[in-house]
């Protein structure tokens, strides 16, 4: 027998199948989507067997395959073929669609590390009527005999809660031995704990709406922040369960992931399996083996958790659908959305999008019939959306206040003086954004990118967050050796210390990529801050939305204008997203609550749309926007990066690929480029962008193709193409 199997060296070049015989000891084992150990030119690899055949005409002689890495660990029929989707998605190497697909413990490398965890138990060697005999002769108290009449009572005991001497002495009179068992790392009680809310009129109507659906269709759930999406979700996932089938829950951040994996294991108890990026390689192997397994029938994660092979889907949702989280931005370049869709067309089953502000094309699907569209309007119960007010900061600077308003510093008091809580979002982090030389003007930069660096003063050093690139700051300007450093811009380790000033008693935690770098640190912040140990937590957009704290009574939104001001066509959707979801937070017990946006632009439109609360004004503000301009939901678009070391080389290589792409697409689509792109060099490589704009385009797929295969083999000059993407 033989098996074709795809290489675990993710390059176009070798974007194919290698053929080898299976060994007679491996004959009936090796199975389709196995992974398995086999000899490469003089390297011991990993593959994935993509067929098994009977019967193999070949000219020269072929190898055998060496062993099956995992016998339990394989990917079914479905997924197989999503991974042949993905690639013609995407046009990545196939295999880095199967890899994508499993977590870090199981990619297709060569890595024999064991992540199998298992614990030492204590168990009796001969039958309870002769360990009995053995202690009414043997009469002594002592700590054998109490081990053993403790064996008596129990099944087992774990052995590190005994002395090694008891036991080996046990051991070597055969009355106990020592066994392993494999257990997981993530254990949660077994009981099915259903703790079930009566459902509001409109959450009602959309739980049977979508329960009643018995074929693929796409529904989005629009409701206001704290209308109870996830109640809904939760009664969904209940029903899939009961029928027999499973679900699958997206959420955009880690941060949300703790607060609703607690309602989950609440509701379905060890039926639960969580996969995102912070747990351990033997979290995601153990959690990935309970679904393997079939011992768990809902699966809570981030976007890579869209992969988690199931045989019976029964329901997909994806909460906060509006996300940029959802597309990944390295290859391949998939969206879950797209990739739920495929999953829920081959099952025949509902995908929900839930969202307070879906992305204009969502909305624009929904409105148009090609999705349903549901909707929640009220919050639940006494709770009410919060009074939202815009701050001229134009007016405070003349006051000298910077980054605190009057308005917001008394508001906070108050609110701390009535023991509630505040949220404080600023959308970056870092202490300040730039330093600069008040004397000769100099600017520290990175010298691998085109990025000023970023001044943390925790760590008193200058970082670039695109390369990674540290230096300690001087206290002098390194080109005119003056001491007039001066420090620019906002980051919230500058806001933390600043407001530490103001509010001596305010207890503050701070919640960014620096202070949630370690394991379990979202979930500590979350819990200490639900508990009420902090007054303030400031943080940057992980805090904006899903969170749920019902004693926050005050929002306070420091520059709102940072993300209006980044060259994006899709930078008013974000802001209101932002600011819409951040004010979210605020009111959601029945306390009356405020939100205090901090801007030097009072007038802009986006803003006061939040303000208003009026996502349908603003949706039909942006659209307006997006026809003129040609952008989605109107028109689809594709991204092209030429990206290399020579700037020479990449330039003509751009102007190439702009000329011919002119050429040779349909008279209506729009190519825009070669352009320098928004970050020309980084990590000492040049950036040149090109957009395409198309509405209908026959031939543009295989044109992407063909360019992707000319620079397969270039080594010099790099083209990634991104199919819709979120950034351009």
């Amino acid at each position: 027998m033989y098996a074709e199997i795809l290489i675990e060296y993710p390059t176009k070049k070798i974007d194919k199948y290698f053929t080898y015989i299976i060994p007679s000891d491996l004959q009936g084992k090796v199975k389709k989507g196995m992974k398995v150990k086999i000899p490469f030119g003089t390297k011991i690899i990993n593959g994935f067997v993509m067929n098994v055949m009977d019967s193999y005409e070949c000219e020269y002689e072929l190898k055998e395959i060496i062993q099956i890495v995992d016998e339990e660990l394989l990917l079914n029929e479905e997924l197989m073929n999503l991974g042949m989707y993905l690639q013609e998605k995407t046009l990545c190497p196939l295999i880095s669609a199967y890899q994508t697909m499993l977590p870090s413990s199981l990619k297709i490398k060569d890595n024999d590390t064991n992540y199998k965890y298992f614990k030492s138990y204590i168990i009796l060697n001969k039958s309870k009527e002769e360990i009995n005999e053995y202690l009414n002769t043997y009469k002594k108290e002592n700590k054998q005999t109490i081990l053993l009449k403790e064996l008596l009572d129990k099944d087992k005991l774990l052995k590190k809660d005994y002395s090694d001497a008891v036991i080996n002495a046990l051991v070597k009179k055969e009355l106990i031995k020592v066994i392993k068992e494999q257990e997981y790392r993530i254990n949660k009680e077994n009981n099915y704990n259903l703790v079930k809310h009566e459902l509001n009129e409109e959450q009602n109507n959309a739980f049977n709406t979508i329960k009643n659906t018995n074929n693929f269709e796409v529904y989005l759930l629009e409701g206001i922040t704290g209308s109870g999406k996830t109640e809904v979700y939760l009664n969904l996932i209940n029903e899939v369960i009961k029928n027999g089938k499973e679900a699958i829950m997206l959420v955009p951040e880690i941060t949300l992931t703790a607060q609703i994996v607690n309602r989950f294991y609440d509701w379905f108890g060890s039926k639960v399996a969580i996969l995102h990026s912070a747990l351990s390689s033997g979290e995601k192997y153990d959690e990935y083996l309970k679904i393997i397994r079939g011992e768990v029938s809902v699966v809570v994660g981030t976007r890579s958790a869209i992969f988690a092979p199931f045989n019976n889907l029964g329901i997909v949702i994806i909460d906060e659908e509006h996300s940029d989280s959802f597309k990944q931005d390295n290859m391949p370049r998939y969206n879950a959305i797209d990739i739920a869709k495929e999953r829920c067309k081959y099952y025949n089953i509902p995908l929900v999008l839930g969202s307070a502000t879906p992305t204009l094309e969502t909305r624009a699907r929904a409105i148009k019939g090609v999705y349903k569209h549901l909707f929640l309007t009220k919050r639940v119960g006494s709770s009410n959306l919060p009074t939202v007010k815009i701050v001229d900061m134009m007016e405070e600077v003349k006051k000298g206040n910077f980054i605190f308003s009057d308005e917001l510093v008394n508001k906070m008091k108050e609110v701390i003086n009535n023991d509630e809580q505040v949220i404080l979002l600023l959308n970056r982090r870092g202490y300040s954004t730039t330093v600069n030389c008040s004397y000769c003007g100099y600017t520290y930069k990175c010298p691998n990118c085109d990025i000023t660096l970023t001044y943390h003063k925790s760590t008193d050093n200058l970082r670039c967050h695109y390369c990674g690139y540290t230096i300690k700051k001087s206290n002098t300007c390194p080109n005119c050796h003056e001491q007039s450093l001066t420090y620019l811009g906002l980051g919230t380790e500058k806001v933390e210390t600043e407001l530490q000033k103001i509010l001596p008693e305010a207890k503050i935690i701070r919640m960014d990529q620096d202070t949630t770098s370690k394991k379990g640190a979202h979930e500590k912040i979350i819990e200490s801050f639900k508990n009420k140990e902090y007054n303030i937590l400031l943080g940057t957009q992980m805090i904006s939305k899903g969170l749920d704290f019902p004693y926050v009574t005050l929002v306070g939104i420091i520059n709102a204008d940072t993300s209006l001001n980044v060259p994006d066509f899709r930078g008013n959707e974000r802001t209101f997203a932002l600011l819409y979801q951040a004010s979210g937070r605020a009111g959601r017990s029945g306390l009356k609550s405020n939100v205090l946006i901090q801007t030097y632009n009072p007038d802009n439109q986006v803003l006061n749309f939040v303000k208003d609360n009026d996502f349908n004004s603003f949706y039909k503000y942006e659209m307006d926007i997006r026809r003129m301009l040609k952008y989605p939901p109107y028109y689809y678009l594709v991204g092209l990066k030429i990206i290399s070391s020579d700037y020479n080389l990449v330039l003509e290589n751009a102007t190439k690929i702009g000329n011919y792409l002119k050429s040779e697409v349909e008279e209506e689509t729009i190519v825009l480029g070669p352009t320098t792109a928004s970050i020309f060099r980084i990590n000492n490589n040049y950036h040149f962008q090109i957009v395409i704009k198309y509405r209908f385009d026959n031939k543009l797929m295989e044109i992407l193709k063909y360019l992707d295969s000319i620079y397969i083999n270039d080594n010099k000059v790099n083209l990634e193409i991104d199919i819709d993407p979120l950034h351009i």
